[in-house]
């Protein structure tokens, strides 16, 4: 079962409270503003900071 448009409508990033969109393998939640992507975990976006990845650029 994929994250439901409406749960992807509300979420926010933790960090900035910015918009957060799925990254093209669907296994992610990516904020463009910090440049961080939050891991879904058996359709589960764990949005902790501590545990978010930095992207490259």
């Amino acid at each position: 079962m994929a994250l439901s448009k409406e749960l992807l409508d509300i979420l926010a990033c933790p960090k900035c409270k910015g918009n957060i969109h799925l990254n093209e393998a669907e296994d992610g939640l990516i904020c463009d503003a910090c440049r961080l992507q939050y891991e879904i975990r058996e359709d589960i976006p764990i949005m902790l900071i501590d545990e978010a990845k930095q992207l490259a650029g």
